[in-house]
């Protein structure tokens, strides 16, 4: 009786996990227009319980790996890991934000657009740089665990991680730190098992999360404002071709890298959530064979402070509004947004509706109209999916390219190995 249920499912299980997410993009959009707003609302609960899945793992996926990545390395390579990790991700945001704003000047969206009839937009305060680096330390551990606090996950696993390393080398209580590693190991196997199950999950909440997003957006939304969709997502693809060159450039295999990374790529696209697409992000990066010791420390860094999706987002929106209001921006005006977008996207970090604060404190600075924010609001959707797949992919680009220079090897296979025995101390 249950045979034929019993053989579908084993059909599912073992077919290519991307193979199942592409399906879902596409029956997901195809549904989602067809069938309206009242088939979107049906599938919301199916969408809502893959965010609540990837949510769950979270913070012990976060925390095990770098923990246990602490004790499998040494701390003056994490030291040298953070200075790279910091370097890449400010380079990277400044490199985005002249890429879109070269894509946008030469294909000039809005223009021919008026301001007329644009609603007023509330925007959250930017709490700026200083509250971010302060926010670093959490007050409350168990507060930060419950609002899942990324940088204040990460301060607490690096913390309890290297006194456990600390412990280890102890010749009073070296056993007993041996025995807490031990026990992290085990419950970083477990976290991943876990993880294990939740894959089987995320077709079916990516299918339910794209049918509702277009069904809720439609068509008339994105012919409205059609050209500046297309010229986002015209400088996305040359920022992932950037991307491919440093790839090529520093010896990773792009077919490897992309066979993983695609994953999380597509579950990016359809959630729009960095921080929720985390755990297959740090499951991509461990099946490239990357050590835990780094990508448990960049991947979850990356997800709140890594946005070059966003940082294309606000150079372009920028140029939509300088077009709009009939005023194009000038070399010094582009010159600020590159060093006020750089910045910024630090300083909103983890701020609900993080990209409305970054662009309208971009375009306050620049003396842009804020009532364009209104009209780009129309299609934050269709233009967070896209960023938000590149800040994704930026993370692990950026995680790949700090292995190859500590001397990690990652070939065809996926797998990674030591060219070098050991590496100095320095900077």
């Amino acid at each position: 009786m249950f045979a034929p249920l019993t053989s579908l499912w084993r059909g599912y299980r073992d077919s290519s996990l991307i193979l199942r997410v592409t399906l879902a993009l596409v029956l997901g959009a195809v549904v989602g227009l067809v069938g309206g707003p009242a088939v979107g609302e049906a599938l919301a609960p199916l969408g809502e319980l893959l965010m609540r899945l990837l949510k769950f793992i979270i913070l012990p996926i976060v925390l095990f790996t770098l923990m246990a990545g602490i004790n499998q390395g040494q701390a003056g390579r994490l030291g040298r890991i953070g200075r790279k990790v910091f370097l890449y991700y400010l380079v990277t945001s400044a490199l985005a934000i002249i890429v879109g704003l070269t894509v946008a000047s030469l294909l000039s969206p809005g223009e021919g657009m008026s301001l007329e009839g644009a609603a007023s937009v509330s925007v959250p305060e930017n709490p700026g740089i200083l509250s971010v680096v302060l926010g670093i330390v959490p007050t409350n551990i168990i507060g930060a665990f419950a609002e899942q606090d990324l940088l204040g996950i990460i301060f607490t696993a690096l913390v309890f991680g290297l006194a456990v390393a600390g412990l280890r080398q102890s010749e009073t209580h070296g056993e007993l730190g041996e025995r807490l590693a031990g026990l992290i190991e085990a419950l970083n196997v477990v976290t991943l098992k876990v993880m294990s199950g939740i894959l089987h999950v995320v077709p079916v909440g990516v299918f339910a999360i794209v049918a509702g997003t277009v069904a809720e957006q439609g068509m008339g939304t994105l012919l409205s404002l059609g050209d500046m969709v297309v010229v986002l997502y015209v400088a996305l693809g040359v920022h992932l071709l950037v991307y491919i060159g440093l790839l090529k450039g520093f010896g990773v295999p792009l077919r490897a890298f992309f066979r993983e990374a695609r994953t999380p790529m597509a579950t990016a696209f359809a959630t729009q959530s960095s921080s929720g697409t985390l755990p297959l992000t740090l499951d991509a990066a461990r099946r490239l064979g990357l050590s835990r010791g780094l990508y448990g420390f960049s991947l979850p860094l990356g997800a709140t402070l890594n946005m070059d999706g966003a940082a294309i987002r606000i150079a372009i929106s920028a140029v939509f509004a300088a077009n709009v209001a009939g005023a194009p921006l000038d070399f010094v005006s582009m010159l600020q947004i590159v060093v006020i977008g750089t910045l910024i996207s630090v300083g909103t970090a983890g701020v609900p509706g993080a990209g409305i604060v970054m662009i309208a404190t971009v375009f306050s600075q620049v003396g842009l109209p804020i009532e364009a924010v209104a009209l780009l609001t129309a299609i934050d959707a269709l233009v967070g999916m896209g960023c938000t797949a590149l800040n994704v992919t930026g993370d692990l680009v950026g995680t790949a390219l700090i292995g190859r220079s500590e001397g990690e090897r990652i070939d065809e296979s996926g797998s990674v190995e030591a060219e070098v025995a050991s590496h100095p101390e320095g900077p």
